[in-house]
């Protein structure tokens, strides 16, 4: 087992700033390569500090924030454009950047790419439903509708 410090968001195994255990292989293999962790070390500690301190400042401070911000975005109607041939099939795929600025764009609040998550690739014309995790506890059910491109 090693013990490693999250430096990014991991679904399903913590936030950055948490100390893991995980096997060696997910450890070497997976995590490390991508700079999603580092190695745990006693002079670690003041950097966990450091990431703790930069994801309190950047997270949406309470629940009831959380919910309000749910609120606002599951009842506005977030637009995509994107080109497209005559099928309806996109020339590449919609990304999370595009949702995130799409949000922004229909008077929503500021929403962190990585916390936006899309089931399969939008890769053609249509509405679709996109998740924004919030808090650890909220998410956000968002309406996205691709359309194209004048």
């Amino acid at each position: 087992m090693a013990k490693l410090i999250l430096t990014h968001e991991v679904t399903g195994l913590g936030a950055p700033g948490d100390v893991v255990e995980v096997k060696d292989g997910y450890a070497r293999n997976y995590l490390l390569p991508r700079g999603l962790a580092t190695a745990w070390s006693k002079g670690a500690q003041k950097q966990i500090d450091q990431i703790r301190k930069a994801r309190k400042s950047r997270e949406i401070a309470s629940l009831d924030d959380a919910r309000a911000v749910r609120d606002s975005l599951q009842s506005k109607a977030v637009v995509v454009t994107a080109k497209a041939g005559a099928s309806g099939r996109l020339f590449g795929a919609v990304t999370t950047t595009d949702i995130a600025e799409a949000i922004t764009a229909a008077g929503g609040p500021s929403v962190d790419k990585r916390k936006i998550e899309i089931g399969q690739p939008i890769k053609s014309l249509g509405e679709y439903q996109v998740q924004v995790r919030l808090h650890e506890d909220v998410a956000a059910q968002v309406d996205v509708e691709v359309v194209p491109s004048a």
